[in-house]
């Protein structure tokens, strides 16, 4: 006899219904309970892909950031490395003042040195205290002065609630950030720094006989997770900012304010599982986040360089202006003011050939930075805000020349034999920062780069130093500009030029 299939009686139904619909209610007001059970709370999850923020609960209440600090720390340390004035090898001197720092330390000794290799995972996994105060007294003479320039290079990253005070994260009411900053900062330090983010999966540093476990348990124990970083003081709460990669997604959660370490991972999984799969897939399209060169001196008053004019102003002869909104690359620092986020107008002498319109292109027009966010400005209201703008000067340290591998190819010096048409995507004062955003570009330019030549080249500007990131390798003028047009609906900005 067959059996009959099992069917919900009437009178069971609406239970059902009500028992998934209460399901439901408690998941989607699980974190807005949370969020209101701990004043501390805040937290976000945002698509590193695309840029668009997946959750968020308090993201811009100011919060206090603890170790997280030490994620900025390490950023400074990388640009650096990266600029030649420091090398993994590099020895940095212990102060007595540094020495002195509360747990947790490693116990340096006055008058001792420790290897910037060393510094490196002892920040990551340790989360030492001592070896924050060397590192900034060595960079910077003196930790306040390290912490101005954190907060210079917090700016020019857009994280425009962040406020340092130390390199360590130890306690200070006026150091704060917010979740969405930590989100940005954590974004920033993997895309300006590939090789070098590698340091925040460090699961062991071993010092000396000890052996230090990272803080991060996360490691190791959530499918995807490659870091990045712990904190905690009795004012923060336990903090945690994580990067997830898996299925061809790439998710920056943060989750600052928790009660215990263990809830606030177990908050932190919660997130991952369910918005990491709400990420788009394939290549990034989102903004690179990149900061500044730390010294921007003055333009030279007798030759400006940058002029703001209206269409009754402008000459009748004078050609188009050229319009630069730069993605890939953003400058600003204590001299230049707060971060440059809007479009530049770069407007050639009126004498000017096409030939000089695209030196001029070359060697200013990316040095403003568009974040995607938007806010509803029409151009000339973005215009005005940055018509001060100034140039970013390496004139103190020319950098050596480093190659780096990048897809298999390597980042050239120069383009003495390289003939033809070229793709500019940036012109920046430090060779590492041009290498930085080609392997960037060429990665999320998907199958349109993959056969070209990146490779930099030095320019000098009014005494100023500039290296410009371009791709070689095309056919000619009709496929370099066919190319470029197809970078621009990526969001990558670009500028056809004859080598």
């Amino acid at each position: 006899m067959q059996a009959k299939p099992c069917r919900t009686s009437k009178r069971a139904r609406p239970v059902i219904f009500i028992v998934a619909a209460l399901l439901a209610i408690v998941a989607i007001s699980a974190d807005a309970t949370l969020a209101k059970g701990n004043p501390k709370y805040a937290g976000i999850v945002v698509d590193a892909k695309s840029g668009k923020t997946l959750y968020a609960s308090n993201a811009d209440a100011r919060r206090y950031p603890a170790s997280l600090t030490k994620i900025m720390t390490l950023y400074i340390l990388f640009e650096e490395i990266e600029a030649g004035r420091l090398n993994q090898n590099s020895r940095l001197k212990v102060s007595k003042r540094a020495a002195a720092q509360p747990p947790t330390k490693l116990g340096l000794k006055p008058g001792s040195t420790i290897k910037v290799r060393d510094a490196m995972r002892a920040l990551a996994v340790k989360s030492a205290n001592d070896v924050a105060v060397v590192v900034a007294e060595n960079i910077s003479g003196s930790e306040p002065a390290f912490a101005r320039r954190m907060t210079r290079t917090a700016r020019s990253l857009g994280m425009k609630s962040t406020t340092f005070r130390n390199a360590s994260g130890l306690p200070d009411s006026k150091q704060v950030t917010t979740a969405r900053d930590m989100s940005r900062l954590g974004r920033a330090v993997e895309q300006r720094f590939p090789g070098h983010y590698k340091i925040f999966s460090t699961r062991v540093f071993s010092w000396g006989k000890n052996k230090y476990r990272n803080h991060n348990r996360l490691l190791g124990r959530v499918k995807g997770v490659d870091g990045i970083k712990t904190g905690y003081t009795r004012a923060s709460g336990f903090n945690l900012v994580t990067s997830v990669r898996h299925s061809n997604r790439h998710t920056v959660s943060v989750v600052l304010g928790g009660r215990t370490s263990k809830r606030r991972n177990a908050h932190m999984q919660d997130l991952i599982s369910r918005y990491h799969r709400k990420a788009k897939r394939g290549s990034a399209t989102a903004p690179l986040l990149v900061s500044a060169a730390p010294r921007t001196p003055s333009l030279p008053r007798s030759r400006p360089q940058n002029m703001i004019m209206t269409a009754s102003t402008r000459p009748k002869n004078l050609q188009r202006p050229i319009l630069a909104v730069n993605r890939p690359v953003e400058l600003a620092t204590a001299a230049a003011g707060p971060a440059l986020h809007k479009p530049v107008i770069i407007i050639p002498k009126p004498a000017d050939t096409i030939a000089a319109r695209i030196r001029a292109a070359s060697e200013v027009a990316d040095l403003a930075y568009t974040d995607g966010e938007g806010d509803g400005d029409t151009l000339p209201a973005q215009i005005s805000r940055i018509a001060q703008l100034r140039y970013p000067s390496t004139a103190h340290r020319t950098e050596p020349v480093v190659n780096q591998n990048l897809n298999d190819k390597t980042v050239q010096p120069n383009s003495a034999n390289r003939d033809g048409w070229h793709i500019q995507v940036a012109a920046v004062p430090s060779e590492s920062a041009a290498q930085s955003i080609l392997r960037n570009i060429q990665a999320r330019a998907g199958g349109l780069l993959v056969s070209a030549d990146p490779f930099t080249q030095p320019v000098n500007t009014n005494g100023v130093r500039l290296y410009r990131a371009r791709f070689a390798g095309f056919s000619g003028k009709t496929e370099a500009r066919s190319i470029c047009r197809k970078l621009k609906k990526k969001s990558v900005t670009c500028l056809a030029v004859p080598g």
